[in-house]
């Protein structure tokens, strides 16, 4: 922090013409996502080149109606990761909750879905699904918004064989 405040940047933003010419183009057109447009402004008025303006965060975040973090995030991702690397989102690894349904679990669903309801009812209802896959220890549990998901891409399964 102290280094911050003599004025001696960890991480200074220095862009090639290239990249400010592709910041400015990005700009004027607005075709991207709000985060990805805000990030091309910060880079812009943090690059200390010749071209640049060389704000310190305080003004950016003043000028930009954004936070510090979100300006030492940026500065740091450019200097660590590279230019590209500010202006795309990273790929999920793996999904935030893993899949109830596999392959075989969910052909187990619809195949039960297209089967015949159970006595009284004139068809399959998502609770009754919701209960049976369980009972049959298809899985541990599942909500009926997640049966509907799956079974609703099997509906044409059903009606194509029937």
């Amino acid at each position: 922090m102290a280094r911050e405040a003599i004025g001696v940047k960890r991480y200074a933003v220095r862009l090639s013409g290239e990249e400010r010419a592709h910041l400015e183009a990005m700009l004027r057109k607005g075709k991207h996502g709000a985060k990805t447009l805000v990030k091309a402004h910060i880079l812009l008025k943090a690059d200390v080149s010749e071209a640049g303006e060389g704000l310190s965060d305080g003004e950016i975040i003043e000028q930009l109606e954004t936070s510090a973090s979100m300006v030492y995030r940026v500065r740091k991702q450019l200097v660590e990761e590279g230019f590209a690397a500010v202006l795309t989102r990273k790929p999920h690894t793996r999904p935030s909750v893993p899949r109830i349904f596999d392959g075989e679990k969910e052909a187990r669903l619809i195949a039960l879905s297209c089967s015949t309801p159970p006595k009284g009812y004139a068809r399959w209802t998502l609770r009754l699904l919701e209960k049976k896959v369980v009972e049959l220890e298809i899985v541990e549990t599942a909500s009926d918004s997640t049966i509907g998901r799956v079974v609703n891409g099997g509906d044409k399964l059903c009606q194509m064989a029937a």
